[in-house]
């Protein structure tokens, strides 16, 4: 994997996106700090407010963002949304009250929203090898989950040579680091065929995403993968410390083995999707998930959770890293970022459903009885997936355009009755998945 990085454009980005996720643990541990310098033991309701407001913005800014920003430079507008992330982190030293942090962390989180898809979307035009980009997805995931493991840790050392709100310096030079790394290279901005109006840019990406057979079972797997995590990220010190009376160390292990798993897990995709089909591995991890998620109502002890949240770990990478390609594979170069940017805001859309479920029910029905209900909100969503997914999913579908002349140039390679296959992908000239294709009037 590690041979991806020999490709210039794709190692700046790589970097400024470690450097990044860096810079955004270190806020992560600031800002639960500040919230109790502020707010003492009322700091995880205002925690809790805060990830609310971050998964309101992520569902509703992405697709204006990406509506808004179609036109412009791709780089110039990764690089103006650092600086912006950089001044937001710059100002959140100085906060003296509550709301300014949820106003701070509100637009902080925009301008990520409006960032990430972007970004991602990016990704496969540098790498338009399948196997390349599949690569370069394990590799995000690896980044992502050594993030969770190393802010935690450099928090820690930084922590003991100087006060809490320095960690937010962190955070701006990470951000301004990245945006250095992006101004660095040149990156390829697709302009749109033909111009289109602020409503239809927006629902664009979303709409392509609702047509399209495989992105609808990808929604369903991005529900179950939500359920089975908001049982890990807001229950596990509950589980560890409430149930099993142990202490922070022991918490940080239980997560680090959440973390392993997902790295496990990542590292050995690439190879595994050369056997199978992205279909049967992402099915198949949520099925993981769901199974370790409903264990978890019958733990016994410690020493189960540990194996238990590693497999839930691995569930958690093989059910969503291929995502990415399954969105490179039902767009246009033009669409994708509209694309990405549907898919960051319907996964996000799952936990805003997923965190308080795991939440309240953990608090007033017990964890028991929290783990059973999101078990059984993965196991239908996983149902959905395999009634929404076809099994055979193939890249090329035969299909007729009745809408068009018989001369346009889309129909060169077409049959008298304006019949052809290629790949299909939801655009202006393809704007409902094809049924039933009347058979061939030759036989």
């Amino acid at each position: 994997m590690l041979s991806l990085l020999k490709n210039r454009t794709y190692r700046h980005l790589f970097l400024a996106q470690i450097i990044a996720l860096v810079g955004t643990g270190l806020a992560t541990v600031a800002l639960g700090l500040l919230a109790f310098e502020l707010a003492g033991e009322s700091a995880g309701a205002v925690l809790g407010t805060a990830l609310a407001i971050k998964m309101l913005a992520y569902v509703g800014v992405a697709p204006i963002a990406s509506a808004l920003s179609d036109q412009l430079p791709r780089r110039n507008v990764l690089v103006a949304l650092d600086l912006v992330r950089a001044g937001v982190a710059a100002f959140l030293p100085f906060v003296t009250e509550v709301w300014q942090i949820y106003l701070l962390i509100f637009v902080l989180q925009s301008a990520s929203a409006a960032f990430t898809p972007i970004f991602q979307a990016t990704i496969p035009d540098i790498l338009p090898v399948e196997k390349d980009y599949t690569r370069a997805l394990s590799l995000s995931r690896l980044a992502y989950d050594l993030e969770s493991v190393a802010s935690p840790v450099l928090a820690t050392v930084m922590l003991a040579f100087m006060a809490f709100h320095n960690l937010f310096a962190g955070t701006v030079l990470g951000f301004l680091v990245s945006a250095a790394l992006v101004s660095g290279v040149v990156l390829h901005s697709p302009k749109t065929s033909r111009r289109r109006g602020l409503y239809e840019r927006t629902t664009r990406g979303i709409r392509i995403y609702l047509a399209t057979p495989r992105l609808r079972g990808l929604l369903a797997i991005n529900l179950a993968v939500s359920a089975a995590g908001a049982l890990v990220i807001v229950n596990t010190v509950v589980y560890v410390q409430g149930v099993f009376g142990l202490d922070n160390r022991a918490t940080a292990f239980a997560l680090a083995a959440f973390g392993a798993g997902s790295m496990t897990a990542a590292l050995a995709l690439p190879g595994l999707l050369e056997k199978v089909s992205d279909r049967s591995a992402m099915l198949a991890g949520a099925s993981l998930l769901t199974i370790g998620t409903l264990s978890a109502s019958v733990l016994p002890g410690y020493g189960w959770l540990l194996p238990l949240w590693f497999l839930i770990g691995a569930g958690f990478s093989t059910a969503q890293t291929p995502a990415g390609r399954l969105l490179k594979r039902s767009a246009n170069s033009e669409d994708r970022p509209a694309l990405f940017a549907a898919q960051f805001a319907l996964s996000h859309a799952g936990w805003l459903i997923a965190y308080p479920l795991a939440g309240w029910a953990g608090a007033t029905l017990g964890l028991p009885v929290a783990a059973v209900l999101l078990a059984s909100l993965a196991a239908a969503a996983i149902a959905l997936a395999f009634a929404v997914w076809p099994s055979g999913d193939p890249g090329g579908l035969e299909h007729v355009h009745d809408d068009l002349p018989a001369d346009h140039p889309h129909l060169q390679d077409a049959d008298g009755d304006r019949r052809h296959t290629h790949v299909y992908v939801i655009d202006d000239l393809h704007r409902q998945w094809p049924g039933n294709v009347p058979a061939h009037p030759n036989g």
